[in-house]
């Protein structure tokens, strides 16, 4: 039986596989009264949609019930604990180990709101807002997001992301980056980690577009993000909001192939 409201709904086998990664109720406190797939599906209609959270529609549980949970599972983890236990089955799925060991990084900016928050101008691509600095597998699945003000540099995006790491990582050895995180990164990564920076450079004589080795998978990975209209722009007044939305949309992608399969 079909039981979605809305297309971003969760079906039934996709909630099938979330249910058991969702927290239990706080211990000593009120008994759980609200339905975890109908809140889930309420923030999974905010980041698609890209809605207000005041705008949910009223199938759904009230609206500032719905954010509680989304603002507390942002800063307990739960939602990059749930990201990463699900990365792991699409991985293993697909033949593979599932702690990756090599992967892309790259940045991408993004306009901001008028929603107060951090920000900045990105005199490379004339943009002022944000930037997501973001490795993933050589499959394009997230492995670490870190959001900052576009005025920082991709190198120095790339040090906050990359001392964030955490035991997912644990295996990865290599990772492959364009030529702006040539120079002192790939020592100072060399000096730190076991694992190293290898630059992916256009050859001179191309102009124009070039589809890069490695590269393009996470360029593919921003694409993806595009899909999702909460992420059109960044509309988040913290940035650690903004990691959290990037963590949501991709836990959708994931459970949309677990649940086909």
């Amino acid at each position: 039986m079909n039981t979605q409201l809305y297309p971003t709904d969760l079906t039934d086998s996709q909630w099938g596989i979330l249910q058991e990664l969702i927290p239990p109720a706080k211990p000593g406190g009120r008994p759980r009264s609200l339905d975890m797939r109908r809140v889930v599906n309420a923030i999974l209609y905010v980041v698609v949609g890209g809605i207000q959270w005041r705008m949910l529609p009223k199938e759904y549980p009230k609206w500032q019930s719905v954010y509680s949970y989304f603002r507390d599972w942002k800063r307990s983890g739960t939602w990059i604990r749930i990201h990463d236990t699900l990365r792991a089955k699409v991985r293993r799925r697909a033949g593979r180990h599932k702690q990756p060991t090599g992967g892309c990084l790259d940045s991408q900016s993004v306009k901001t709101t008028a929603v107060p928050g951090s920000r900045g101008f990105d005199k490379a691509k004339l943009i002022k807002g944000r930037k997501r600095h973001l490795l993933v597998d050589t499959t394009g699945l997230l492995m670490a997001v870190v959001v900052t003000a576009a005025s920082v540099q991709d190198r120095d995006g790339a040090r906050l992301l990359l001392t964030r790491l955490g035991g997912a990582c644990k295996k990865l050895r290599l990772i492959w980056v364009d030529g702006g995180y040539r120079g002192q990164l790939v020592n100072w990564v060399a000096e730190r980690f076991r694992f190293r920076l290898r630059p992916v450079l256009r050859p001179k004589e191309r102009k124009g577009f070039t589809l890069l080795p490695r590269r393009w998978v996470v360029e593919r990975t921003f694409a993806w993000l595009n899909h999702y209209r909460r992420l059109s722009k960044d509309y988040e007044g913290l940035e650690a909001t903004s990691e959290a939305m990037v963590h949501i949309a991709m836990t959708r992608m994931m459970l949309r192939r677990l649940g086909r399969e």
